[in-house]
């Protein structure tokens, strides 16, 4: 009985009908990366200080310089690892009294300014940036500082619950359905985060994007992988993700060009309203529509894929739809993804990955921190890493298969991890080096994982996998900041050793995958449970046939 893969090599695997899909729902993929890190310049802390009512009257009326009025009015630098105090403390001065004189004004309230009482900012703050964020808006420094951490961690817990529900909706009511339903609630939530009141509103509808917006992104990740064909299926997965690169580089653009953080907002949600022509642009997955026994669907698109790439529809169709008439109609489930053997053992170690990759990439980044004075540059040069990454896996996947890159990538990363224990902190460029190498490892297993998660499962809870899988990525989002700066306070290397054992550990387990390479996507539990066994027997049989080549030429 012919397969849906031996169907889309008659139809065409990668016509003009699977590049118009592929290259539609790559906007996707990019519109994605503001949401999963827009953080940065939507809550970007800029230098700020104590508002103290009078200094600005006093500075005027003094002729100072802004280095000048610090220098008078506010207290100086902190103890090594403390936060200034300039920023989150003040003098207890009344600077609207005429008795301070502007060569030295507190010369003459004590003979040490260290004598002179501090307070809290109890008027604000003054912000010395030409743009806006949520923390200028709302005043998330000092002691409120945690609630952009907060802000963060909420979309990763929306992205963490979604992944359940939004998947289960997906194998259950189809890819497409699923795809546009959360496109449109993700981008009417970007609006009102755009126009939230309070911060209290903007935490709420954080959490509602978090719950949608991965969910299309993976339906769309599903259903460029069941459009194509065997031979171009891992090429555009990957180019799909690499899709999400350009978003970031995109996004530095956008940021800078608009650096308030509303509008900012705004011009990265209205855009998305626009996926809501995917309704008459993309069809149905043909692979879930066959799995649900909807076959007269499956031949009406499957006829229109071939007349999209110049082919003729085939009769094996008709064949196709006749033969799968008596199989039994599927629902996916949680417990499937647990019902055998092999499929417990590939649940268990691709969770696992799923959380090392989010905990090694956000942790590298929140480690190294920002090395230059400008945001918008250093977020671009670190989006522009991952586009090798990309390349290298392109390059290497056809000749090695999937699970050798994935566990040398995960050892790269760990090996990276655990040498920057022992650079130097004065060494700033090897420190950068060594971490740009960590940040490469990490990105190529982020890009991999999710085409080995997507191969591993039969077509009926393929969604589901890897929505749940994935969903180990968001805990480890949610984690991460509080394992970085809580290690931190212990000793500066306690992370990187951390990081160091999940990856070395992580490019062990992977060995213990099966290589999918060659190998048509399972449709069924049994496809699943065999994957392993199948490349086995494969390579018996060459080994055998080798042999009985070199004794027959003897």
């Amino acid at each position: 009985m012919p397969t849906v893969d031996d169907i889309l090599e008659q139809v065409g695997e990668f016509g003009w009908f699977q590049k118009q899909v592929f290259l539609t729902l790559c906007l996707l993929s990019a519109a994605f990366a503001p949401i999963y890190v827009g953080i940065v310049f939507l809550a970007f802390t800029p230098d700020h200080r104590c508002l103290s009512p009078g200094v600005a009257e006093l500075s005027r009326r003094c002729g100072w310089s802004l280095a000048e009025e610090l220098n008078y009015t506010a207290p100086g630098p902190g103890a090594a690892g403390e936060a200034s105090p300039h920023q989150c403390r003040r003098y207890e001065v009344d600077w609207n009294q005429s008795a301070l004189s502007c060569a030295d004004p507190l010369a003459g309230l004590a003979a040490n300014r260290s004598h002179l009482p501090l307070g809290p900012c109890r008027h604000g703050w003054v912000y010395e940036t030409p743009g806006s964020s949520i923390v200028t808006e709302f005043n998330l420094v000092c002691d409120d500082s945690w609630k952009v951490d907060l802000f963060q961690s909420c979309v990763n817990v929306g992205f963490f619950l979604g992944s359940l529900g939004v998947g289960y909706i997906a194998d259950r009511f189809g890819r497409k359905l699923c795809l546009l339903a959360t496109t449109l609630t993700g981008a009417v939530l970007g609006v009102l985060t755009a126009v939230a009141p309070d911060y209290t509103s903007l935490l709420l509808f954080r959490l509602l994007q978090g719950l949608v917006s991965k969910g299309s992104w993976t339906s769309g990740y599903i259903l460029i992988t069941e459009f194509m064909g065997l031979g171009h299926r891992r090429t555009v997965a990957i180019l799909y993700q690499a899709a999400f690169t350009v978003g970031l580089v995109l996004l530095s653009g956008v940021a800078y060009a608009i650096p308030h953080w509303r509008w900012l907002q705004l011009a990265i949600s209205l855009p998305t309203f626009l996926f809501l022509f995917y309704y008459w642009c993309v069809p149905e997955s043909p692979r879930w529509l066959l799995s649900q026994k909807r076959n007269a669907q499956v031949m009406k698109i499957m006829g229109h894929i071939a007349r999209k790439n110049g082919k003729l529809p085939l009769v094996d169709l008709k064949m196709l739809s006749l033969e799968e008439d008596v199989t039994e109609k599927l629902s996916p489930s949680f417990a499937d993804l647990f019902r055998t053997p092999q499929l417990r053992k590939h649940t268990f170690i691709l969770m696992y990955l799923w959380f090392t990759s989010s905990v090694l990439y956000q942790g590298l980044i929140m480690h190294v921190g920002a090395t230059g004075a400008n945001l918008y540059l250093d977020f671009l040069y670190s989006a522009l890493v991952e586009f090798p990454a990309a390349f290298i896996i392109l390059v290497t996947i056809d000749h090695c298969g999937l699970i050798r890159p994935l566990a040398l990538s995960n050892l790269v990363a760990g090996a990276a991890c655990f040498a920057m224990i022992f650079i130097s902190h004065d060494l700033h460029w090897l420190n950068i080096t060594v971490a740009c190498v960590g940040r490469m490892g990490i990105t190529i297993v982020f890009q991999i994982v999710c085409l080995v998660n997507a191969e591993l499962y039969p077509t009926f809870v393929r969604n589901l996998g890897v929505m749940v899988c994935s969903s180990l990525c968001d805990l480890g989002g949610i984690i991460t900041p509080f394992l970085v700066f809580r290690l931190m306070e212990v000793w500066r290397g306690s992370p990187l050793i951390l990081f160091a054992i999940l990856g070395l550990v992580a490019g062990g387990v992977t060995l213990l995958l099966p290589e999918t390479k060659g190998v048509t996507l399972p449709e069924t539990i049994e496809d699943a449970e065999n994957l392993g066994r199948i490349a086995k027997a494969k390579e018996n049989t060459i080994y055998l046939q080798t042999q009985t080549a070199e004794r027959a030429g003897t």
